[in-house]
């Protein structure tokens, strides 16, 4: 078996925890607005939006580096290129049918949300022509990408003509309307996520180098990050479409200034959030029992965990006499969905904390299950 890094399935896991928290408000909160609307939020509100922000970005991020470190594992050999070509289409094929059934129980093929296993997917399948490059090639690649794409902020899918609906995919995830009820709503775009998927690749390079496991390293390259993130967020001059501003509240201040755009992850999102990740790599060296199992059955986690929040929001609306067809259609999202319906912050986390104890002894079972077949290759894409 290949020996794994403890530290990054303890980031891994934690990030599995917080986006359950953020799946949790998508369907139980009361609160059917944008929680990042700096006109409408709260500080609490906001910030259990914001701490979610870490897991796209770690998510992707770790799968380049987890993709190097199985390479090096299996020695020059080893068919990265065909692993990740294989896994970047099961993901596709699950964002249309598993993925697709979890969020809405139906799979409308006419309707694709490409959100982030859409991302992860095509990152995988263009990463497996980029590592036949020299490994200078794969991080300058995926760093130009990084700090680059947002120089084309002002670029807009309606002014590139026939190029218009590829801009969307690659940049800014404009819906594409195919007509005849067929819609494509990449809010994933995938220039900035290849990119952070590549730099991910070049980090496990460093990491399969012992000396750069040890904490006080990549605490100064998560620190560097960070700091890199407050001075260029600080200037307002380049890296995020939304400068922030001063409020009449210095705590409002602060909102602005960590509200950063997601969809497409802007320069300082990443920088925002890659850099503190780093910095819990550092702190958190020895394995955290919860964190390992959550962060060891990564892709699982995420199929299940939807049906377990999407399950309980009907079954909550059942016996409360909420609007079950509603509710089992979709989240708050939904224009159909009351107003007046759902929970305050306590109840979304008491729920949040209610599905991570459901699915961790289920997780347990599935890494046994996994440990004990290894003549089930088909088990190493889960």
């Amino acid at each position: 078996m290949v020996r794994r890094i403890a530290c990054l399935d303890n980031l891994r896991g934690l990030v599995m925890i917080l986006m359950t928290l953020d799946h949790t408000r998508d369907f139980f909160s009361v609160s059917h607005f944008d929680p990042t609307d700096l006109q409408k939020t709260s500080a609490a509100l906001f910030m259990t939006r914001w701490i979610t922000h870490f897991c796209a970005a770690v998510f992707v991020f770790l799968a380049g580096t987890s993709a190097c470190l199985w390479a090096a594992r299996r020695g020059p050999a080893a068919p990265v290129s065909g692993f990740l070509t294989k896994r970047g289409l099961l993901l596709l094929l699950l964002v249309v049918t598993v993925e697709a059934w979890a969020w809405n129980f139906r799979a409308d093929l006419r309707h694709v949300d490409a959100g982030v296993l859409w991302a992860l997917g095509w990152s995988m399948m263009v990463l497996a022509v980029l590592v036949k490059l020299p490994l200078g090639w794969v991080v300058s690649i995926g760093g130009l990408m990084v700090v680059g794409h947002n120089v084309f902020d002002g670029l807009k899918p309606a002014e590139m003509g026939w190029f218009g609906p590829w801009w969307s995919v690659l940049h800014t995830g404009d819906d594409i309307d195919f007509g005849g009820g067929f819609v494509l709503n990449p809010y994933y775009p995938l220039i900035p996520w290849i990119g952070v998927m590549a730099l991910g690749y070049g980090f496990g390079h460093l990491l399969d180098a012992e000396q750069w496991r040890k904490p006080r390293r990549l605490a100064w390259l998560g620190g560097g990050l960070f700091a890199a993130f407050i001075l260029l967020r600080y200037s307002n001059l380049y890296g995020d479409p939304q400068p922030w501003q001063a409020y009449p509240d210095p705590v409002f201040t602060l909102l602005s200034f960590l509200n950063c755009h997601k969809y497409p992850p802007s320069l300082l999102y990443l920088l925002m959030t890659l850099g503190p990740a780093l910095m819990f790599l550092a702190l958190a060296s020895r394995p955290i029992a919860v964190l390992q199992v959550f962060g060891r059955t990564p892709l699982f986690y995420y199929l299940i965990h939807l049906y377990a929040i999407h399950g309980l929001a009907v079954l909550v609306a059942l016996v409360s006499g909420g609007p079950v067809a509603v509710v089992a259609g979709g989240g708050i999202w939904q224009k159909d969905w009351p107003a007046d319906y759902g929970f305050g912050l306590p109840g979304v986390y008491g729920v949040w904390l209610l599905v991570l104890m459901m699915l961790y002894p289920v997780c347990r079972w599935f890494e046994a299950f996994k440990a004990a077949r290894p003549q089930w290759r088909w088990l190493q894409y889960l």
